[in-house]
């Protein structure tokens, strides 16, 4: 338990809910119909809400099932401890709000699709390979540049299943394409305003999450001491998710001394 309880709060959230709605579907606890997407369900005089949520949290069956936990947690993570751009508690789960609502409104209610958690993963792979452009990924047993990577998953998916969930599928390179759009490309080559940021509120409830001890694959990094609470940013409701500075390991020295 301690291993996840360490795990980057919102990543290991998402992952251990696709892993117990996934287990519940599988072993006929729960029904299809009571999860997937269906917009007749929600615009009804008492709306079920949860389908917002649930079409997230399904995983394909057998390998698919592994393979799509393993992703979704593996770039989840790498995204929300390992990106610039969500370098405040709270700002990766900004991200995926947005995404997810771009994906519900193109896949869902344009598509007429049901089941969303590929596309989330696409999102999250494409956005991962954004933010490491000029490095190789191994895809199975290829290496190749990360900027295929989420061209290779639709390939992967057209062989394997056809064109209709390549489609729902590319929804969330979309999503993932115009969050960078909104939140980095049009502010600083548009000279645009980023309008998204993420509240003050969920800054400090994501923070009061977050380990202090992040495992990685070559061991265990530790943050450095913070205060009890994080002190909002002036102007807090005009900034954007990528606007903190990221100053490195320079960020957390002292004020120096004069040598001699």
């Amino acid at each position: 338990m301690d291993v996840f309880w360490e795990a980057p709060p919102v990543s290991r959230t998402i992952t251990a809910l696709a892993l117990v709605e996934s287990l519940l579907y599988y072993s006929e606890t729960l029904s299809f119909y009571n999860v997937v997407f269906l917009r007749g369900k929600l615009f009804k005089a008492l709306p079920e809400v949860w389908r917002l949520v649930t079409p997230f949290l399904l995983t394909g069956w057998s390998f698919d099932f592994l393979f799509d936990l393993y992703f979704m947690y593996h770039y989840g993570s790498s995204l929300e401890i390992g990106s610039p751009r969500f370098s405040q508690p709270g700002d990766f789960f900004v991200y995926l709000i947005f995404v997810a609502c771009t994906i519900l409104v193109s896949a869902g209610l344009w598509l007429q699709s049901f089941i969303f958690t590929q596309a989330l993963i696409l999102a999250f792979a494409h956005t991962y390979a954004q933010d490491n452009r000029g490095k190789k990924v191994k895809f199975f047993v290829l290496q190749i540049p990360v900027l295929w990577l989420p061209w290779a998953i639709l390939t992967m998916t057209l062989v394997r299943s056809g064109w209709g969930p390549v489609k729902t599928q590319f929804t969330g390179i979309i999503a993932s394409h115009l969050y960078d759009f909104l939140t980095r490309i049009y502010p600083t080559f548009g000279g645009g305003k980023n309008y998204i940021f993420t509240p003050a509120w969920v800054r400090r409830y994501i923070f009061r999450h977050t380990p202090d001890a992040a495992r990685r694959a070559y061991g265990r990094a530790y943050r450095p001491s913070r205060p009890a609470d994080p002190q909002p940013e002036p102007d807090s409701g005009t900034r954007g998710w990528t606007s903190s500075q990221d100053l490195g390991s320079w960020g957390t020295r002292g004020s120096g001394r004069r040598l001699g």
